[in-house]
């Protein structure tokens, strides 16, 4: 996936972040397939854009520790146009890449979306959500680790892209 923009897509704030999730929610028509909600319980930390206060008494403070949510969006189209990446491929390729770097697990879902590519053409195609929970202390030590994996993915199946976004969570298992 080719971000449109000139900004690296390694860091963006929380704000742009839920912008362009409503964004993808629409143009990648969110088809995931997940087998369920995820086991970890995660709300995101303080919402700065909630509607003003009401008169309804105060809720209470999020529970859990505070945590770094990353999700890579994966594309499986080749643009060379050779075959797209398979399950079977992209399942050895976290077995053998991915989880010796997050041992402690992470979260894969099945989905379907598009984007435009580096000369303006519409791709369309199925993709794969990975989604890693760490403490925010783990942040600085799994940052490059995160990005071991978006680069290896791409030289591996010649992709222009892995998107990477980054949100608090407040994560309670």
């Amino acid at each position: 996936m080719t971000p449109t923009s000139d900004r690296s897509p390694s860091r963006v704030p929380r704000g742009l972040r839920r912008s362009r999730l409503r964004l993808a929610a629409i143009t990648l028509s969110a088809a995931l397939l997940g087998a369920g909600a995820p086991t970890a319980y995660a709300a995101l930390a303080g919402d700065s854009h909630s509607a003003a206060p009401s008169a309804a008494p105060p809720q209470k403070a999020a529970e859990g520790r505070p945590y770094v949510e990353t999700s890579l969006l994966f594309g499986t189209a080749r643009p060379n146009g050779g075959p797209p990446v398979t399950d079977k491929e992209f399942r050895a390729f976290v077995d053998t890449f991915v989880t010796p770097r997050f041992p402690a697990g992470l979260t894969v879902q099945d989905g379907y979306g598009q984007y435009r590519d580096s000369h303006g053409t519409i791709e369309r195609e199925r993709s794969y959500e990975l989604i890693l929970l760490y403490p925010t202390s783990e942040a600085r030590p799994n940052d490059p680790k995160i990005e071991q994996v978006r680069a290896a993915y791409m030289k591996r199946f010649g992709q222009e892209s892995v998107a990477r976004i980054d949100d608090s969570a407040r994560v309670d298992f």
